[in-house]
């Protein structure tokens, strides 16, 4: 994963078109002009040895002639040339080409009709290897080929030949089709509507869909992301860029190839990164209105404002067959709207009656400022004589303050551009009918909740005993050495016995109405690697054909989520189930020899039995698209006559860490988070102790307390780029703890932990006045440096020569 040059290739200072032409409908042309038009104010250069000028600007013949290096070429020419250009373009210090050509040719037909679906030949990927290649050594980042290319509206740069201009906007676009992504620009164009990045993928063989959402996560101009992918070409990388861009804004996505007998597995490695997939293309084409104009909903419940009744029952079946809830008011909001609307009904929907003027609406948006009770507001509006749309428009505009909840709009299509683009531009969206609204804040709920999900604390794991971990661990090894590839019956038996899972002896008794039997298998999905399936077909509301996928590592949290997806699921016995499936988890996480599995899990009301297990064996197998716990990381030792364990950090250390955080004095909360701290809140402490062990690491030291509960004493992290290139570090211990060596301890740690993972700096910085840091960081081989802020000072240590890629994607 990397995300090295690509803030160069969405804000560029230079471009060159090479293979910029005149001659009508050719690929050169297009990406000449559409560069030209798009408004970019740094230089463009035009590069074709055929002319002498183009539009009256200067050609260069080839890339050697420039004035300068171009931070970014875009290739217009046949892929023979591609290595060539590349190495030139490379050796003058240019950091990114997009090449918009098919590496197979096809005469002149237009980039529109390209779409990278369509397989390419042993030549065309021969061509693609030659141009990578040549671009490695200079660091040079390639999006496509077969790329319609990259839009940055808010600074005209067009690199590429998108079929109509982009308007500047919140949303970002970033899809693998070139066709997909030319539709999508002509509907926003006709509605209004503008994005803040336009990526379209191409054939993916450098930039992919993981690399562009790391950049778009901390992308201050994209307020949420819509992608539209058929695959995933680097399952890890991707769901860990995945889920850092969900936790900071809203990902859609949408995923063509629904007959794929494995599209339910996409879609729960989608809802495990949090993102929110949409099952059309209307769907995703409704957020670019809801997402890139209006503000992110607060709240799960709305409020539907309206004149006329019948529109209020349109509405009202809207919300309910997209599964929203309309807020149930609190009598202090009736009264409100009633003292201030005494001719409307006091309700939800709230119906303001067929003589309702613009001043009714605002009215009622200030009534309801008070009560945060009553959701988001929904104001649905057909025009009548009395309440004009632009009227009641310009009311909505200047009353928008009250609706803190954020407000949505209906207008049955009978706005005008110029009232539609004022709406926008104030933040409000503009939908066309009450089902689109409905479904747009249904996903707008589905973002909410799936966050929340992430940021969850699981109660716990099954208790795991070390010593029966390495026992099973010990017992496959040497089932391999003896060329066993197969472990069932009571062998089988006794290794998920290691990890609290008991097997019934023989098959299942035959199935009763009220007990259902789920067959649950490992099996090694060509992307996202070692997967369960579970299926099911009986009672207990799983009659209608169970399939889940679900991804390694579980916790509590992530099984419940999978339980709790049945229509009956409070008929089933949560904690035993929920054992299970984590015993299962862990069995798999720790024992990477186990290549596949199949069992039957026999489920009643107040029982959970597992039978015929069936283990096969392997010395290789794919990594683990989420990388699970880093057990070969622990280590207990005897340090200053105290027992301790320094260990990564997990999601259920959540309760020990706020009261670590809690035992620290206000000083030094201060010096270690360069401001006052008090303390922090759920959602703070999950990103602390729910970390992504593939780009992170955090180490506490615990300890028993006087009861024997384990309590932390310091931390110290360790958060890398996605290059490997550089990893911030920070360390903490108790206010109580402090002078007695912890720091250096957990430093050491860290400092070992990032030089074996291949990470080339270890960087940090401390206030001036925090002595203490300031001296461990010395002693402990770090140099010191000046920052930006004269009272901070800032340490970094050379690690590696250059950085290594850890990830086994």
């Amino acid at each position: 994963m990397t995300v090295r040059n690509l803030d160069i290739l969405f804000a560029p200072k230079s471009v060159a078109v090479v293979g910029a032409s005149s001659r009508a409908g050719s690929i050169g042309e297009m990406v000449w002009t559409r560069a030209l038009c798009a408004g970019f104010k740094g230089p463009i250069w035009p590069v074709n040895p055929k002319y002498k000028t183009l539009g009256g600007e200067r050609v260069f013949a080839d890339v050697s002639a420039l004035p300068d290096a171009p931070n970014v070429a875009v290739l217009c020419t046949r892929p023979q040339t591609w290595p060539k250009l590349v190495e030139q373009l490379g050796k003058r210090g240019t950091k990114a080409v997009v090449i918009v050509g098919e590496a197979k040719q096809r005469g002149d037909s237009r980039v529109a009709q390209q779409d990278r679906s369509q397989a390419l030949p042993a030549d065309a990927d021969s061509w693609t290897a030659r141009t990578l290649a040549a671009a490695r050594p200079f660091l040079m980042r390639v999006v496509g080929p077969a790329s319609l290319g990259i839009v940055a509206p808010a600074i005209g740069a067009c690199l590429g030949a998108p079929a109509c201009s982009v308007k500047p906007g919140g949303v970002a676009w970033v899809s693998g089709s070139n066709a997909l992504t030319n539709g999508v620009l002509g509907w926003a164009r006709a509605r209004g509507l503008g994005f803040s990045r336009i990526v379209a993928l191409g054939d993916e063989a450098d930039v992919d869909s993981g690399d562009i959402l790391d950049f778009l996560a901390s992308d201050a101009s994209t307020r949420a992301i819509l992608l539209a992918i058929e695959t995933v070409s680097s399952a890890r990388k991707f769901m860990s860029a995945a889920r850092a861009a969900a936790r900071n804004k809203p990902v859609l996505v949408l995923r063509t190839g629904r007959d794929d007998p494995f599209d339910r597995l996409y879609g729960a490695a989608f809802r495990r990164a949090g993102l929110v997939r949409v099952d059309s293309l209307d769907d995703l084409l409704d957020e670019i209105e809801t997402l890139g104009i209006g503000r992110v909903a607060t709240s799960d419940v709305a409020t539907v404002i309206t004149s006329d009744r019948g529109v209020a029952a349109l509405a009202q079946d809207a919300f309910g067959c997209a599964g929203d809830d309309l807020a149930p008011w609190p009598i202090a909001a009736r009264d409100a709207v009633a003292a201030a609307l005494p001719r409307a009904h006091a309700g939800n929907p709230l119906l303001l009656g067929d003589d309702a003027t613009p001043a009714d609406f605002g009215a009622a948006l200030e009534a309801l400022a008070a009560h945060r009770e009553t959701g988001t507001v929904f104001v649905v509006h057909a025009p009548t004589h009395s309440a004009p749309v632009a009227e009641v428009a310009r009311t909505l505009i200047a009353e928008r303050r009250h609706a803190y909840r954020g407000l949505l709009t209906c207008f049955f299509g009978c706005v005008d551009s110029a009232t539609r683009d004022e709406l926008h531009a104030n933040g409000i969206p503009v939908h066309t009918t009450p089902h689109r609204l409905a479904r747009g804040f249904a996903r707008l709920v589905d973002f909410r909740q799936g966050r929340e999900l992430l940021m969850q604390t699981p109660d716990g794991l099954p208790l795991e005993i070390p010593e029966e971990i390495d026992a099973a661990q010990s017992e496959i090894r040497v089932a391999l050495e003896n060329g066993i590839a197969e472990l069932n019956g009571e062998r089988a038996a006794r290794v998920l016995a290691r990890f609290g899972i008991a097997v019934k002896p023989g098959p299942p008794d035959s199935l009763t109405s009220d007990a259902v039997e789920i067959q649950t298998r490992l099996l090694n999905h060509r992307v996202f690697g070692p997967v369960f399936e579970f299926r099911a077909e009986g009672a207990l509301g799983l009659a209608d054909a169970l399939h889940e996928f679900a991804l390694p590592p579980l916790n509590p949290v992530l099984a419940r989520d999978l339980v709790m997806r049945s229509p009956r699921s409070r008929e089933l016995p949560a904690e035993m189930l929920l054992n299970a499936l984590t015993g299962l988890s862990q069995l798999v996480c720790y024992i990477e020899e186990i290549v596949a599995l199949r069992l039957v899990l026999r489920v009643t009301r107040d029982s959970v039995a597992v039978h015929e297990p069936q283990l096969t064996l392997g010395a290789h197998r794919k990594p683990l698209a989420i990388v699970p716990y880093p057990r070969c990381l622990e280590e207990t030792l005897d340090w200053r006559g105290m027992r301790v364990t320094v260990r990564p950090i997990r999601p259920e250390d959540e309760d020990a860490h706020r009261a670590f955080v809690a035992a620290n004095t206000a000083e030094d909360l201060r010096l270690r988070f360069f401001g006052a701290v008090r303390n922090f809140d759920h959602s703070q402490l999950a990103r602390m102790t729910q970390i992504d062990y593939d780009r992170e690491m955090a180490f506490i030291v615990t300890a028993a307390n006087g009861e024997g509960a384990a309590e932390t004493l310091g931390v110290a992290r360790a958060i890398a780029d996605p290059d490997n290139e550089t990893a911030e570090f920070a360390v903490a211990a108790r206010s109580d703890m402090k002078g007695k060596g912890l720091g250096s301890l957990l430093l050491s740690r860290i400092i070992d932990y990032a030089r074996k993972r291949g990470t080339r700096w270890l960087v940090g910085e401390a206030l001036r006045e925090n002595a203490g840091m300031i001296a461990l960081a010395r002693n402990s081989g770090f140099e010191l440096t000046k920052t930006e802020d004269p009272g901070v000072v800032g340490f970094r240590m050379r690690l590696c020569e250059s950085p290594s890629q850890p990830r086994a994607d």
